[in-house]
């Protein structure tokens, strides 16, 4: 009784076997317990991540080009262009609408937005209004969650297919007047932004989230000239991959003007100027580090990942992107927010049973520069597997859609390399971060 106690349901049915098998040969029975063990352990680890035996694959994702602040994706609605990368999506595959059992798409700064921009972002990508809508707010990481809970959704029955991903207008956030409901009898009020209240500042300390980055700089030892050279190389980067179009699959043009021009390029690539760079004077700190070049930038834009059971893909002849092997979440305390992806990694691969030399590329959101320079330490990754394509430093990082797309990006880079395993990862603010592990089945 102890015995069987102590062990799980597929130990004590090698057990069974293989004390069958020892009474005719004691070591074949040995042999085959160990064997059995061993595949029951890697089954069962699937299982662990949710999945439950169910496969779960990315069919399609489509993303605007990143539109800079106050840019060109200004002049019209988040809602209208993230309803456009949804049909656009829908369209690359083929997919009807009405095979979507649900959506669910991340979104931070809802304010002047109406109610649940996902609801809104379906019908007007004309996915049927009998289909459930979830807006998901996990600041930085809430397009990469929102494809993570599409893939449990998937992997427990729930849904064959669901539309996920992310988008932020923060060109659009509005301004506060936090108390002018209770009315003013005398006196100024302050106008409070939006996008830094809800967006871009930690709601512990109440400081900037790039206060956080100081104080990763300083723990990680990463010094200006660092995080400077981390920022041309990233831009570097950007430069060659659109050069290159390692872009061209992902992007949607987006008409302006009332389709009189159309926006089909990444914006930040134009204000690359790398001389300026070491002459920017830091943003947070008098003596700090980080700069308005080594830093993200506050962006516009949209991602949509389409994630789907893989044998419904098989029956409707869809040739996957990338198969969702595990994901991740974590939490450290909110002032190291930027070195959380370290963590959600760590998991991620515990749970696919997989080591970080497994991994080919990895995609990790560049908040900062800091942040792939520390959790690159944390983590012993060569910086040449990490954002191989750029990322938020010269991209952007319109910080509902950031999530969804490094996991995009990261599927294409997979299949770019004709590379194996890939992993994506972003902090958020509170302290968090997400994680997802892809495999490439080309």
């Amino acid at each position: 009784f102890f015995f069987f106690k102590q062990k799980t349901a597929y130990e004590i049915s090698a057990c069974l076997v293989g004390s069958e098998m020892c009474i005719r040969d004691r070591y074949m029975g040995k042999v085959f317990y160990i064997m059995f063990q061993r595949s029951l352990v890697r089954y069962f680890s699937s299982a662990k991540r949710g999945y439950g035996g169910r496969s779960v694959v990315i069919v399609a994702g489509k993303r605007t080009p990143i539109g800079s602040f106050q840019g060109k994706l200004s002049k019209i609605s988040p809602i209208e262009y993230a309803s456009l990368t949804v049909k656009k999506t829908l369209e690359s595959i083929n997919l009807q609408p009405n095979l979507v059992d649900e959506v669910i798409l991340g979104n931070v700064i809802s304010a002047g937005l109406k109610q649940n921009p996902a609801r809104q972002v379906s019908i007007a990508a004309g996915i049927p209004k009998d289909r459930p809508c979830t807006n998901v707010n996990k600041v930085c990481a809430s397009g990469m969650k929102s494809i993570i809970f599409g893939s449990q959704s998937i992997a427990l029955g729930d849904n064959n297919t669901v539309v996920a991903g992310g988008f932020e207008g923060m060109s659009h956030a509005p301004f506060y007047l936090l108390n002018h409901r209770k009315g003013f009898a005398y006196g100024h009020e302050q106008l409070v932004d939006g996008l830094l209240y809800d967006g871009l500042t930690d709601a512990y300390s109440n400081v900037p989230m790039g206060i956080c980055g100081e104080k990763c700089a300083t723990d990680f030892n990463l010094d200006r000239k660092t995080q400077d050279d981390y920022c041309i190389m990233a831009y570097e980067r950007l430069i060659s991959a659109t050069k290159e179009g390692r872009f061209r699959e992902q992007i949607i043009p987006v008409p302006l003007n009332k389709g009189k021009e159309e926006f089909t390029e990444d914006e930040e690539i134009s204000r690359y100027k790398p001389e300026k760079i070491p002459q920017l004077r830091p943003v947070f700190k008098p003596d700090g580090t980080i700069t308005a070049g080594n830093a993200s930038k506050l962006n516009d834009g949209a991602c949509c990942v389409i994630v789907m059971a893989e044998d419904q893909a098989r029956e409707l002849g869809l040739k996957p992107l990338a198969r969702i092997i595990s994901y991740a979440d974590a939490e450290v305390d909110p002032m190291d927010f930027p070195i959380a992806p370290a963590n959600a990694v760590k998991k991620c691969l515990e749970r696919a049973s997989l080591g970080i030399k497994d991994i080919d590329f990895h995609e990790i959101n560049e908040a900062f520069s800091v942040v792939p320079l520390a959790n690159a330490k944390l983590l012993n990754i060569d910086l040449n597997r990490i954002n191989v394509n750029s990322g938020g430093v010269a991209l952007g990082h319109p910080i509902g859609m950031s999530g969804a797309r490094i996991t995009l990006s990261l599927a294409h880079i997979l299949r770019q390399n004709n590379a194996k395993y890939g992993i994506a990862s972003i902090c958020n603010g509170g302290g968090g971060a997400s994680a997802i592990l892809l495999e490439n089945i080309q």
